[in-house]
């Protein structure tokens, strides 16, 4: 994994010279203001640092063998170990807040149950299986020299399995950090690395985007139920209201007449164009009518994935376009529906189009862990999330760092 700062004199030229090193798959871990030092630094403008993560499997450029090699030298290693921690959870620890506290806490505090001594033994099976026969060895060694260690690994697991975290996919994470553990690390140094690599696998989404040549068309698809329509009152309330820009409305669910009411009346407040179509002729009549919008939203009829005959209805719908390189879609999920149904929901929305994702009813759910299943499985990137009924305040892009703290135990 590559950390590495870049400053500018805005966010995005110090986001363009982290791009130019480091490539468009980077992810922005912080944003601060800073200033230069020095006797008349207080003459120089301030300017902006970014601080840019890259997963990197390369062993001669990643942070955690960087550490393996000083100690390996044996020249220097307690210096270089505190300055290679310290440039690699600065900036994460201020995400985390009180995290650590939190978890040390529970540690000294929380009884270890049956379930728990379960659950341990099931991941130090999941850790081992994959290890060779000397690396496990010394690994042992470590554990007994610092059964602290294990114990935290342990709270985290359960931590992220109370949060809905698929197995496989927690396995998957703490076996990756487990092959850094040492016995003198602290807990800081596990728990950072543990939020870095959750982060990345996040990735970002630029959400909704400006189309090049006329207006970007943007398809809502997803189950009955889920928030479709008052999601695209939110968006459509921040693109007129605050970002100025003209939005047009259009429904094909043509099953849920309450549903295109509710659509008419918040495009009548927002005093933008409504039409309800049925073909994907009109619906490329009504792009040609409003081509001078900045954005035609689409809202779909909420089908049952396992509606396969409403389903292809709306696969010949959105493929009707002329330019489909014009168009975004996004599948709206609920935060509330199991993994299970989750998957079953994507396979089968999949057929229709490349979607990116927005999750829902956020407030009704202690339990986040699904929103990094479902980005594993599909690999399909979270655009926008929403926590309430409130038009259109209740809705924001997706924050990473934020849903990744809720998993491993923090608060909000």
């Amino acid at each position: 994994m590559i950390i590495k700062k870049f400053t500018g004199k805005t966010e995005a030229e110090a986001t363009e010279a982290a791009k130019k090193e480091l490539g468009n798959g980077l992810v922005i871990m912080n944003v601060r203001e800073v200033k230069k030092k020095g006797l008349f630094s207080f003459l120089s403008p301030k300017q902006i640092e970014v601080t840019a993560a890259l997963e990197d499997e390369s062993p001669q450029r990643s942070v955690v063998n960087s550490l393996n090699r000083t100690e390996a030298s044996g020249a220097g290693v307690g210096t270089a170990k505190t300055v290679s921690m310290k440039n690699s959870t600065e900036n994460i620890e201020k995400k985390l807040d009180s995290l650590q506290t939190l978890l040390e806490s529970q540690l000294n505090s929380r009884p270890v149950d049956a379930n728990t001594e379960k659950a341990a033994e099931a991941q130090k099976e999941a850790l081992d299986s994959e290890a060779e026969a000397a690396v496990e060895k010394q690994e042992e060694k470590e554990d007994e020299q610092n059964p602290e260690q294990d114990k935290f690994i342990r709270l985290l697991y359960n931590k992220m399995l109370d949060n809905e975290m698929d197995e496989k996919y927690v396995n998957s994470i703490l076996e990756d950090a487990s092959k850094t553990k040492k016995a003198d690390l602290p807990f800081d140094y596990l728990l950072a690395n543990i939020y870095q690599k959750m982060v990345l696998k996040f990735g970002k989404s630029e959400g909704i985007t400006p189309a090049e040549d006329g207006p970007r068309i943007v398809w809502f698809i997803g189950s009955t139920g889920v928030g479709k329509t008052t999601t695209i009152a939110k968006l459509a309330g921040k693109y007129c209201v605050e970002d100025k820009k003209k939005v047009a409305l259009l429904t094909a669910d043509t099953y849920r007449i309450a549903a295109a009411e509710q659509l008419r009346t918040y495009a009548n407040i927002l005093e933008t164009p409504f039409r309800v179509i049925y073909t994907p002729e009109e619906l490329q009549t009504a792009i040609d009518d409003y081509w001078d919008c900045d954005y035609i939203f689409i809202d779909t009829a909420g089908r049952s994935h396992q509606n396969a005959e409403q389903l292809e209805k709306m696969k010949e719908m959105v493929g009707g376009l002329k330019r489909p390189e014009d168009y975004q879609v996004f599948l709206v999920l609920s935060a509330t529906t199991k993994y299970r149904d989750l998957q079953k929901i994507a396979d089968c929305y999949g057929k229709i189009a490349k979607f990116e994702l927005i999750f829902t009813k956020l407030d009704e759910t202690e339990a986040v862990g699904n929103l990094l299943n479902i980005k594993l499985y599909t690999d399909a990137p979270i655009a926008y999330v929403t926590c309430g009924q409130n038009v259109p305040d209740d809705m924001e892009m997706f924050n990473p760092q934020k849903t990744v703290k809720q998993i491993l135990g923090g608060k909000e």
